[in-house]
């Protein structure tokens, strides 16, 4: 397989997938002109055409209205809403009308609609540009939420999501785009509503998403040499989630951490320890979460890593529960 970073994923995804149907459009703020604000998707109306690919004017709803119009109609749309901190204004058209749509049909129609947003803190972006929305979205029936950590699967995960006939809603974490690894090939699809184990281990499981797979990963070495060995699960879709992966690896090891990059109240982690309650509790011997505390992301390089539940963050979290070190 080629290597190359997760922001080459993310093009190759929409380059091919354009290319494969010619039902697929992609427009949003800034993604023909200038390539995205990240230059995640740079060339790619040069090679399809303004028909396929073109700017709009800074309106998430009117985004999120045009998409669902373009899906009802027959085609299939894919929307960049810049900063996922913005998609609240695009609420009603996604939950309200897309997401309900085929419900509201009779199941006679559903709407084929992929939202990219970026997300997440590291890049001292501030408190409206480093939020992950995903529980304002987790709970709404009729909507697809995913999150791939690696370029594999950024790129797969994209194609699926451009396939499926429901609406997507797919986050880039920011701090990812330049993360490095092997690519699949156009006909690569990582089915959505799969974890997956990214490392095995018997002690420990951390179950996280996003970038709290590569700083789990960094954890679990650092770790491993003062013998607790971390068992590592990468949730990448969160809803569907996959509670049979995870209660496995909980059975598995007895012991579960769940880090979440997002407030410790309302958060997804608490979804993902419901499930591990349900599903495995008789297997269990401590279950807790790892989260930021219940306050807006500072911008503040110093105060912004200290919020953000990093590497360092995990190695203290489980070597604190374990009684190895005391609580800072």
């Amino acid at each position: 397989m080629a290597k190359a970073d997760f922001k080459r994923g993310i093009w190759e995804a929409l380059d091919e997938e354009l290319a494969r149907d010619e039902d697929v459009i992609f427009f949003g703020e800034d993604v023909a002109h200038a390539g995205g604000v990240f230059q995640a998707t740079a060339g790619l109306a040069e090679r399809h055409g303004p028909e396929r690919v073109f700017d709009t004017p800074i309106s998430e709803l009117a985004l999120s209205s045009a998409a669902f119009g373009s899906g009802a109609t027959g085609l299939r749309p894919i929307i960049e809403i810049m900063f996922a901190d913005f998609i609240a204004l695009a609420m009603d058209s996604l939950i309200n009308q897309s997401a309900k749509y085929w419900y509201l049909s009779n199941e006679q129609k559903s709407i084929p609609l992929t939202v990219r947003a970026t997300v997440g803190g590291g890049g001292q972006f501030g408190a409206i540009h480093s939020q992950i929305p995903i529980p304002w979205l987790q709970g709404i029936p009729g909507l697809k939420v995913v999150a791939p950590a690696t370029p594999f699967d950024a790129k797969a995960m994209l194609k699926a999501s451009i396939r499926d006939d429901n609406p997507v809603v797919f986050f880039e974490h920011k701090r990812l785009y330049p993360v490095k690894g092997e690519l699949g090939g156009p006909d690569d699809v990582v089915p959505l509503g799969s974890a997956t184990v990214v490392r095995e281990g018997s002690d420990l499981t951390v179950i996280t998403a996003m970038k709290g797979v590569q700083d789990s990963l960094q954890a679990a070495e650092g770790l491993a040499e003062r013998g607790i060995d971390v068992e590592i699960v990468d949730l990448r879709s969160f809803r569907p989630i996959d509670a049979e992966t995870i209660a496995a690896s909980a059975e598995k090891t007895g012991r579960v951490l769940v880090v979440e990059e997002g407030p410790r109240t309302g958060g997804w982690a608490g979804e993902v320890l419901a499930v591990v309650t349900e599903e495995a509790l008789g297997y269990l011997d401590d279950a807790w979460r790892l989260t930021m505390p219940d306050l807006p992301l500072p911008y503040s390089p110093p105060l912004e890593k200290a919020f953000l539940p990093g590497a360092d963050a995990i190695t203290d979290a489980i070597l604190t529960r374990a009684g190895i070190r005391a609580p800072a």
